[in-house]
């Protein structure tokens, strides 16, 4: 069955090449040109992947990927012809699995598409097998068959790409791993990606599992290396 995709782009023409190619990859495809109307479309149909640009009339890209968030785990790709870090750290804070900034290559951007939700996919597997041991690291548990994370027994909640880096980095604790490694591991988008996405990925992880994320316990930061899960 084909995956559906949602493309909440204004510019018609370049809304069109989107769908183009992503039908020649046999992706469904059904396009909203203003904000408010893609919000209602995403919260109404069945979806796989939102491509969410970011300038929208009516509503922007931000507020409707924050809206998104309360109640979609679907992958969010968001598109941008901003360079600055400010917006993708924005992005990425409100829940946006990954982003793509224009002008960009329609084959980067199927190949985008397809590893997050391959991604997705993968995990979403992961939560339906049940006999995965429970992970416990001081205050920290993981149950990887449930995809739940606790600390000091209370639940906080992750998005997917935030639980994905901590699993990889507990299951791999005390090893240090670069920003490249860590984009391919997690994102397995090898060099089509943008590696700023682990550090902000990262900075949350510790926001929400860290008493102190300014002198974090648990993901430190091995300067000049990368990152490590202390054990």
């Amino acid at each position: 069955m084909s995956k559906r995709i949602l493309i909440i782009e204004d510019d018609q023409a370049i809304a069109e090449i989107e769908r183009d190619y992503l039908q020649l990859s046999q992706f469904e495809v059904v396009l909203a040109n203003d904000g408010a109307e893609g919000l209602k479309q995403a919260l109404t149909g069945t979806f796989d992947l939102i491509l969410l640009d970011v300038m929208l009339p009516t509503m922007d890209g931000f507020e409707i990927c924050k809206k998104l968030r309360e109640t979609l785990d679907i992958p969010i790709l968001m598109v941008t012809a901003k360079q600055e870090d400010i917006d993708k750290i924005r992005g990425l804070g409100l829940g946006a699995d990954d982003y793509i900034e224009k002008p960009f290559s329609p084959s980067i951007l199927v190949a985008r598409v397809k590893a997050n939700l391959a991604q997705y996919d993968r995990l979403k597997k992961g939560q339906t097998d049940n006999t995965l041991a429970e992970i416990q690291v001081g205050n920290l548990r993981i149950q990887p068959g449930s995809h739940r994370v606790f600390v000091r027994n209370q639940e906080i909640s992750l998005k997917n790409k935030e639980y994905e880096l901590l699993l990889f980095l507990v299951r791999n604790g005390d090893l240090v791993f670069d920003k490249e490694t860590l984009y391919e591991r997690i994102w397995g988008l090898d060099a089509i990606g943008d590696v700023a996405t682990v550090p902000v990925h990262i900075n949350r992880l510790r926001e929400k599992i860290e008493d102190d994320p300014s002198n974090p316990h648990y993901i430190e930061t091995v300067w000049g290396a990368g990152y490590r899960f202390k054990l």
